[in-house]
This record gives structure tokens, sequence and C-alpha cells, in this order.
């Protein structure tokens, strides 16, 4: 698919840094209106609200641990799940880099935020009645798809090479 590396690369990197920088701006900008106002409860519709919370676990609030040991490893993990990713984008040579530099970018955003803040801030409440989803951030949303659309070919070439 990509006849030279460089544009490969650039693309990916294009990528990666295009969503670290929303995710950065959409942090920012919750962060801000919190420090101005000490709250946030955002209502915007019956199905979407900004609710800020701070996460110390992994997406969705996965093993969120008030041990400094349980942290510090889960972020070691990412780390080289983030090297590994990167590896992949490096020797891949097809479609599936895009997808992986969304799961990047993304988890970039996480990653700094796990380092700077010591926690992950989360705003993206999404909900119906009194059900509401794990309060996620844009961050998550580009990981999610990224790894969907992952699942999404891998089930589509494998049926189509069978």
């Amino acid at each position: 698919m990509f006849k030279n590396k460089s544009i490969k690369f650039f693309l990916s990197f294009i990528i990666v840094i295009i969503i670290f920088a929303f995710d950065r701006f959409s942090k920012f900008y919750i962060l801000n209106l919190v420090e101005a106002e000490k709250y946030i409860d955002i209502y915007f519709n019956s199905f979407l609200n900004f609710h800020l919370i701070w996460n110390t676990g992994i997406g969705f609030g996965l093993f969120s641990s008030s041990s400094n040991i349980y942290y510090h490893l889960i972020t070691f993990f990412i780390v080289l799940i983030n090297i590994i990713i990167l590896v992949m984008i490096l020797k891949l040579n097809n479609y599936k880099i895009f997808f992986l530099s969304m799961i990047l970018g993304g988890s970039l955003g996480n990653l700094f935020d796990r380092i700077y803040y010591y926690a992950v801030p989360d705003f993206i409440d999404l909900h119906y009645n009194n059900f509401h989803w794990f309060i996620f951030n844009v961050a998550d949303i580009f990981i999610t798809l990224g790894v969907i659309c992952l699942i999404f070919i891998e089930v589509f070439f494998i049926q189509k090479n069978k």
C-alpha cells in the first residue's frame, strides 16, 4: 500500500498528533471550566452530560486502585503496549496503521494525564434515564473506535480468506 516508508510514518504521526491535540484541548477546556466554576455538571440533553471524574484505572475505570504499586504497574504496561503499537505501525504496510495510529494517539493522551495529573480526567457522561454508561473522554473514543475497526477488519478478512 505504501511505497515510501517516510510517507507512512508521516501520515501515522499526523493522525497521532491530531488525536493527541484534540484530546488535550478537550481536557484543557473542561479542566479550565472546573477551575473557574469549582464544579462541573453541564447538561446537554437527556442523553449527554459533562461531569468530571478522575480515573486512576484503565479504560472505563477498570482496575482503579489507591495503591501506588498497582498504579505504576498499570502505567508501565500501558507504556509497553504503546511501544508495541508503535512497532506494529512501523512494520505494517497496510490500512491497519491508521487504526493503530488512532489507538496510539488516544493512548498517549491518557498516558500524558496519568503521568502529569496522576489520574485521567473523564467527563463525557452518556446516559438513558437512570442508566449511565461509564464516563469517558475523547482519547477513549479514539481508542475504542480504533479497536472496533481492527476487530471489524479481522472478522471480515478471516471470513474472506476462508
